[in-house]
């Protein structure tokens, strides 16, 4: 496995483009199987999570056309259903979280799927309930041996429209109901569905597809099913996980930068969060200007209690910024308490901050409380390994702002959602190198 080498303490400067939606690009991928028509997807993330997919779909016999690093063609004709029982299948979808997605589409379009138990990052326990209670809902079934992870998905008849009040607003749970239900007969109501952007363009890409779909962007979804849907050309929002990455790195690297073509309509209170910790930013048409920051000084609440930063399902805190902001808290003025609700292994990277300086006292697995040391201490450069994508990056601006050079491991995890970093950030001035 690679490894990045960094020297930090480098004011970095200029201009950076985010790249696609990772998380979107996953929906979209999937749901290309809902239809036997050519669809074009543009802003394409070229990131290994995405790649591997575009692969795994290959092999069950889409036919795909990469005519540049972020446009696709893709067209699924025919399905091998076969194949998805093979070992080959199961090795691969097993290693890709979004795989699971597969699912709906293939229920919709030939009554049957197989799915493995579905990998990604180890942050915790990620349940696949809502999944399976949706699916079941529409009338599919599951069905798996003693002991196995592998699951086969059928319907005896056509998936039947329902209403369904989900357990919890799961995003890759209700993107699967959604695929399912835009094929199924009759009406599907979806209550306390995830309302994401991301789930926002997928629905707004079925409905250019010919699915009837109510509620787009509200928690209440009313689906009436069509008999089939045709091709399309879908364009991915800019990565919201990769602007809200970009804003602390230059806050925490005292650093002059813009960050192109951010979609700002789209970013709900990301930006608030950041101003909240001092971050000033100014909106420029439809990008971000983030002047230097020698200091940022954390809000207090109201009453002149701590900040607290939590994350919740959108419209709330994203919690995949959560890794993000508690670097960001160690060099601001002031205390902020980190509440990573949803997955209780995502703060377990602190004690890597720890070695390097930072004054954080782990609570429990869920939360942490981070004493700004307001650039009086920076950090030290140490050895340390990326253990998911999003604290791979969250080590990596640390890295950025330390005194020092820092190594970091296992620098695969963070090429799953983040397209040739090293080279973007040496591109502004970052002194960065894969080794």
């Amino acid at each position: 496995m690679g490894s990045f080498k960094i020297k930090g303490g480098t004011p970095l400067h200029g201009e950076i483009i985010p790249q696609g939606a990772k998380n979107e690009a996953l929906q979209i991928l999937c749901a290309c199987l809902l239809t036997e028509e050519k669809v074009e997807i543009n802003n394409l993330p070229d990131i290994v999570d995405v790649n591997n997919l575009i692969k795994l779909l290959a092999e069950m016999g889409v036919e795909t056309e990469r005519r540049s690093s972020s446009q696709l063609f893709l067209q699924a004709k025919e399905i091998n259903l076969e194949y998805l029982q093979t070992d080959n299948f199961i090795c691969k979808a097993s290693l890709l979280r979004g795989s699971i997605m597969i699912a709906g589409p293939l229920l919709a379009r030939y009554g049957k799927a197989f799915i493995p138990h579905p990998g990604g990052d180890k942050i915790g326990r990620r349940r696949l309930d809502t999944h399976f209670i949706g699916l079941q809902k529409l009338g599919a079934k599951f069905e798996t041996t003693e002991g196995s992870r592998f699951y086969e998905v059928t319907t005896g008849r056509k998936l039947q429209g329902t209403y369904m009040l989900l357990d919890e607003a799961s995003v890759t749970g209700t993107a699967n109901i959604v695929m399912a239900a835009v094929m199924a007969e009759g009406i599907t109501t979806i209550f306390n569905a995830a309302c994401e952007p991301y789930l926002v363009q997928l629905c707004v890409m079925l409905v250019r597809m010919g699915a009837h779909i109510q509620g787009i962007g509200s928690n209440l979804l009313t689906i009436e099913g069509v008999q089939q849907l045709n091709g399309t050309t879908h364009t991915l929002l800019a990565d919201m996980i990769e602007v809200g990455s970009f804003i602390g790195m230059a806050a925490m690297t005292a650093s002059e930068l813009t960050i192109k073509n951010v979609g700002i309509s789209n970013l709900g209170i990301i930006p608030d969060v950041f101003t909240r910790m001092g971050i000033r930013l100014e909106f420029r048409n439809d990008d971000i200007y983030i002047p230097v920051h020698e200091h940022y000084e954390v809000e207090t609440f109201m009453d002149g209690s701590i900040m607290t930063v939590a994350d919740a399902p959108w419209p709330g805190f994203t919690p995949d910024l959560i890794s993000i902001m508690l670097v960001v808290a160690t060099q601001a003025k002031g205390s902020v308490l980190i509440h990573q609700k949803m997955f209780e292994s995502r703060l377990f990277f602190v004690d890597k901050l720890i070695d390097m300086g930072a004054q954080i006292i782990l609570c429990d697995p869920h939360r942490a409380s981070v004493i700004g040391l307001d650039r009086k201490y920076p950090l030290r450069g140490i050895r340390m390994s990326s253990p998911d994508i999003r604290a791979g990056v969250a080590l990596l601006i640390a890295a950025l702002s330390a005194s020092g050079t820092s190594i970091i491991d296992n620098i695969d995890q963070i090429d799953r959602g983040y397209q040739f970093i090293e080279k973007r950030l040496q591109a502004i001035g970052a002194n960065i190198e894969r080794i």
